[in-house]
């Protein structure tokens, strides 16, 4: 440590510039206690602004879920109750044909 940062906690030194030293003083503890909360910590501020973004990202996702779920369900209850949209279905995703059908596949 140089002969200067000594100076600023030996008190007795202080003289006329007992306020300015007391800042000084209070200001490097401060900010040494602000870094330590800041990056340090298990529970620091830079984690709990990872957090909070990790679970706005979460939540946008269950979001995209239930409305995923939601479409399925849909589409479940439509295939269930109407045999045309099933058939139709069926012949457009899966390929299927009644014997006598000329299929044509493009791409």
């Amino acid at each position: 440590m140089s002969k200067v940062s000594k100076d600023i906690w030996n008190k007795e030194k202080d003289g006329n510039n007992r306020e300015k030293r007391s800042f000084l003083r209070y200001f490097i503890i401060s900010t040494a206690l602000c870094l330590v909360f800041l990056f340090i910590k298990k529970d620091s501020v830079v984690r709990l602004i990872g957090a909070g973004f990790t679970i706005q990202k979460q939540n946008s996702e269950m979001r995209w879920y239930k409305k995923q779920i939601s479409d399925l369900d849909h589409q479940i209850r439509v295939l269930s109750n109407d045999r045309d949209t099933l058939e139709t279905l069926a012949r457009e995703q899966y390929l299927f044909a009644e014997p006598g059908d000329d299929v044509y596949l493009t791409k």
